[in-house]
């Protein structure tokens, strides 16, 4: 009988980044394996959000290589980065505020459509098929985030934790392969926490999304993730499971900025 090796979905293999004579990521190589949740953490700085950029096409690395589901990503436009399969939310919300729940999905599930401007004009056969298809899809997700009451409301008259749902699923809409969540729970109070990490772990094990997710709150990082990697000052510090890093020195001294004793 013989055995499969897993691929990783993402494979990143010593990538920096400088901005003039500063290295804001220096070297750092991760792994994410179908199924897994994984998380991003260090203080603030560490250059988290700048390996999430480099990882969806936002920003070139200067060094090292990225590869997902076995193809390298050099050259490619960050609107390739999301018809590969990498879906992303942001830090700070980047919603149309003043469109309906419905039409910020619908903004995902652009890149699944292969109509051309003139074949638009007709609204006829493949537009209107891909639309049909779009709008069910959009459903769906609606339906998944229970966000049904929701749907007709403009982004600007929600709650600041459902706008969150609201980014996490245009992110779905893309049908993505790996998830990238940026600071998802900041801001959420206890409930609304709760929420995204159930949506989080029903989107690996429902829809077979791989997660990586840079993440402050601690807890949400405990709960969720199968392993951590730790930035600090650019560089990669430690990884492991979430109890190993919890316990290592080096992620001790670089959150509380102090040698730890283990008198």
């Amino acid at each position: 009988m013989t055995n499969t090796i897993q691929q990783p979905v993402l494979d990143v293999r010593g990538i920096s980044k400088r901005f003039g004579g500063v290295k804001a990521v220096n070297n750092v190589s991760l792994k994410v394996m179908p199924g897994e949740i994984v998380s991003l953490i260090g203080p603030n700085g560490a250059g988290k959000t700048t390996t999430f950029n480099l990882i969806s096409g936002v920003l070139p690395p200067s060094d090292g290589q990225i590869v997902f589901q076995g193809r390298d990503t050099a050259g490619l436009k960050s609107s390739d980065f999301a018809r590969l399969g990498i879906g992303r939310t942001f830090q700070n919300l980047a919603l149309f505020r003043q469109g309906t729940v419905v039409e910020n999905l619908l903004v995902g599930r652009h890149i699944h459509f292969r109509y051309t401007a003139m074949e638009s004009l007709m609204f006829w056969g493949r537009p209107r098929r891909e639309e049909i298809a779009a709008r069910e899809k959009v459903e769906q997700i609606i339906e998944f985030l229970e966000i049904e009451e929701l749907r007709d409301k403009p982004v600007s008259q929600l709650a600041y934790g459902q706008q969150k749902r609201v980014e996490l699923g245009r992110a779905l809409a893309c049908e993505p392969s790996l998830l990238l969540l940026d600071e998802i729970v900041a801001g959420m109070n206890r409930e609304e926490k709760e929420d995204i990490a159930r949506f989080t772990l029903d989107i690996r094990d429902e829809f077979g999304v791989a997660v990586l997710m840079i993440e402050h709150d601690m807890q949400v990082v405990m709960d969720l993730s199968d392993r951590v990697y730790v930035l600090d000052f650019g560089m990669l510090i430690a990884q492991g499971t979430p109890s190993e890093v919890a316990a290592d020195p080096a992620v001790l001294r670089a959150y509380l900025g102090e040698e730890v004793s283990h008198a």
